[in-house]
């Protein structure tokens, strides 16, 4: 391998830096430059809510000082790809600067979708997910007095939150038949589509965007809906899912899809041509539950991860294992982990549900036909990621894990504990050997209640 080689990475988000940070702790001469036209510094694209909102400013969100890359010897170019020329190795700037390397890898991530509506292009009308979209959130809602935001997804209660921090009135365009109801079951989607319009956010059900309205001058002025309804507002948020940011990579030797097509190891049709993260499309799904492209951090960071190991000599597949996300919509919090489709025949799985009376508390645990576990879905309180690590890929039978279900909790030392109260619920549905786990007298003392 030699030893004098550059590897140039477009895309400084997670799967990028996380690759640039791994090949340089197991090769310490290796040339590495990251491209980024969003921003020079790596930055937690999670905390941008939090910047809009004034809890933070933008340069807290970079998890690393700015000496850290000098002293780690990682190149930052600041600029966005124009063009690549795979037969030259070398691909050409915006700025027309042009930029030579051994070995590309394409980590430049997700855009926000647009569907051809009418309008979308309107001045005011926006979606939600680099740094650059950040600040034309905060110009486009100065002196707005009504929003509207079409997708219910994850970006889309953010920015919801995002709004209605600085008390814009929202009107939140979805549509399933609650919120996020394609990805969660019925329970679960019914809980939080409560929980949000007890936060005052007009959530419109079985409602999709028809048209967005011009004022005349360029800015939008309503939205119009597939039922007809016109509803005035100066700002629309298109959170309607993300799509690869491969636009720049068409029509050239490289195959593209929706993403760009890699197998096992990263590695796409073109020699010394990898990518990874949220543009990165596999050609055979890495699990038979995961999709073909994987747009989540954690699994960013876990491609990083993979084909640093490759690129420094240890030619390594990627082991997708068990699937994990984390969101929190407004102040409740969620976690899921393995299976746990939107709907799901009898014959498939066992279900267990159990939801808080009063609270906007859940958990939900999948079973396959003979008990062993497969999926958890959690609400209102923190669960370890470990725990259910092990648990799935070991196929701990659904007793087993209620049975512990103290071990996986995560919450503060005064945590209120939902687990007993989950465990006499499965006890009455499934029974078992096991007695329910009981309060201790310190939590009795400060008054941690279910």
């Amino acid at each position: 391998m030699n030893p004098n080689r550059h590897i140039l990475i477009i895309g400084n988000g997670i799967a990028g830096v996380t690759l640039a940070r791994h090949i340089r702790k197991r090769d310490s001469s290796v040339k590495i430059t990251l491209v980024s036209g969003e921003s020079k510094y790596f930055f937690s694209r999670t905390a941008l809510m939090y910047v809009f909102m004034g809890h933070m400013k933008f340069e807290h969100t970079q998890p690393y000082e700015n000496f850290f890359w000098e002293k780690n010897r990682i190149d930052l170019k600041e600029g966005w790809v124009q063009s690549v020329d795979f037969d030259e190795k070398s691909l050409k700037l915006q700025s027309g600067e042009s930029l030579f390397y051994d070995q590309l890898v394409i980590a430049s991530g997700s855009k926000p979708n647009k569907f051809g509506w009418p309008g979308q292009d309107l001045k005011g009308v926006q979606g939600l997910y680099s740094k650059q979209d950040l600040e034309l959130m905060e110009e486009n809602t100065k002196e707005v007095k009504r929003a509207v935001i079409v997708g219910g997804g994850l970006i889309g209660i953010e920015m919801a939150e995002m709004l209605a921090y600085k008390k814009i009135p929202v009107t939140f365009l979805v549509r399933e038949t609650s919120f996020w109801r394609n990805v969660l079951p019925k329970e679960e989607s019914e809980m939080i589509s409560k929980h949000v319009r007890e936060h005052h956010i007009d959530l419109r059900l079985e409602t999709e965007l028809a048209e967005i309205i011009d004022d005349g001058n360029g800015k939008v002025k309503a939205v119009k809906t597939n039922h007809g309804e016109e509803i005035p507002c100066e700002f629309v948020g298109l959170t309607a899912g993300v799509t690869p940011n491969v636009d720049f990579l068409r029509n050239s030797k490289l195959e593209v899809n929706r993403g760009v097509v890699v197998n096992s190891k990263f590695e796409t049709n073109i020699p010394d041509v990898y990518s990874i993260g949220d543009c990165a499309e596999f050609q055979v799904k890495p699990a038979a539950d995961r999709k073909n492209i994987e747009q989540v951090w954690y699994t960013g960071r876990m491609h990083g991860e993979t084909l640093a190991l490759t690129l420094t000599g240890q030619a390594t597949d990627y082991q997708a294992g068990v699937w994990f996300n984390s969101a929190k919509f407004l102040d409740v919090e969620y976690q899921t982990y393995g299976t746990v489709p939107a709907d799901w025949k009898e014959e498939e799985f066992q279900s267990f549900y159990w939801e808080h009376p009063q609270k906007k508390v859940a958990f939900r645990m999948l079973m396959d036909t003979k008990g062993a576990i497969v999926g958890v879905n959690n609400f209102g309180f923190r669960l370890k990621h470990e725990f259910f690590d092990k648990a799935i890929k070991e196929k701990w039978t659904g007793q087993k894990v209620i049975s512990s279900l103290r071990k996986a909790n995560f919450d503060p030392e005064f945590f209120a504990p939902f687990y007993i109260e989950i465990q006499k619920a499965f006890l009455k549905e499934f029974g078992g050997d096991f007695k329910p786990e009981k309060r201790s007298f310190i939590q009795k003392l400060f008054g941690a209640s279910v």
